[in-house]
């Protein structure tokens, strides 16, 4: 019982996350973590698009900026 509450937390986080930040394109989270977050996705593809289809490590790292509330910023960051 308790997965299924953190399951629906995790999924009200990414519903957040592709809210705020959904139109950030994969190739501007690439300067952030590397070259390997959403690999097989192109660089123009926006994260509201295939947010749901991210593997483990990807997802965590997104998860975990924005929970510390520092993904703003290294977006902002990586746009300059």
């Amino acid at each position: 019982m308790s997965k299924a509450g953190l399951d629906n937390r995790q999924r009200n986080q990414d519903s957040e996350i592709s809210h705020k930040h959904g139109a950030c394109l994969i190739g501007t989270l690439r300067k952030i973590y590397g070259q390997g977050f959403a690999a097989g996705y192109p660089p123009t593809e926006k994260l509201s698009d295939i947010l749901g289809h991210l593997n483990e490590t990807s997802l965590s790292q997104l998860r975990r900026d924005y929970k510390t509330g520092h993904l703003d910023h290294k977006i902002t960051n990586a746009l300059h």
